[in-house]
């Protein structure tokens, strides 16, 4: 009798250490799930009512605030010379200065006792002759040193110039291709070319031929 007593004792005790195990799992499993998560709010993005505006990229030729620079300005060509559509057009385009600078009026100068008379082609090839040779390293750097060089025109006398009727129709041509010729705003029929000589002459020059422009024959 006393055994048993002693066996279902100890199938009591097994039974309730077993619900124990039992309830204790499960008292773990829910208490993982019942532990709060923290989860990362993500901020909310506000209502704009004002407008965004992006401010426009500055032009050519603008500062920060939108002005154009004097540089800028002043390098602007008028639109009558900018369209002009013929070389007649642009010189009657360009403005007489009163006062004429030293190497225009010698410029001009050696264009009126060339090719006054002459078309305003002619005028310019001869016009071009002297830009490009103060430009070309091989002559004087002036348009009065090219102009004045001993040898070299024949107009000049001791070393001057004759006197120029400077009211003459023929001088304000001579004023007008010489800013043309300087400024480089139309293509000489002759371009290219450092001499010419008058075409009633023949020095047989060993000289690339270029063009024959009126009186002149003109080679580089």
């Amino acid at each position: 009798m006393r055994s048993k007593v002693q066996k279902a004792s100890a199938i009591a005790l097994t039974a309730t250490l077993c619900t124990a195990l039992l309830s204790a799992q499960g008292s773990g499993a829910a208490a993982e799930e019942a532990i709060p998560v923290a989860v990362q709010q993500k901020p909310a993005i506000p209502f704009v009512s004002h407008p965004v505006i992006q401010p426009l990229p500055a032009m050519p030729g603008e500062d920060n605030a939108g002005t154009v620079d004097a540089a800028g300005d002043d390098d602007a060509e008028p639109d009558s010379i900018r369209e002009a559509a013929s070389l007649g057009e642009l010189v009657a385009a360009q403005p007489l200065p009163e006062n004429l600078s030293r190497e225009l009026n010698c410029l001009a100068g050696a264009i009126y006792f060339e090719a006054r008379g002459e078309s305003l082609s002619g005028q310019l090839a001869v016009g071009r002759v002297i830009v490009d040779r103060a430009n070309s390293g091989r002559f004087p750097s002036s348009y009065c040193g090219v102009v004045y060089q001993p040898a070299q025109f024949s107009f000049v006398r001791g070393g001057g110039m004759p006197p120029i009727r400077k009211g003459s129709r023929d001088w304000r041509e001579a004023v007008a291709i010489a800013q043309i010729a300087d400024d480089n705003t139309w293509t000489s029929p002759a371009q290219g070319a450092l001499f010419f000589h008058a075409a009633r002459v023949s020095p047989r020059w060993r000289l690339t031929r270029l063009a024959r422009v009126d009186n002149h024959i003109f080679y580089r």
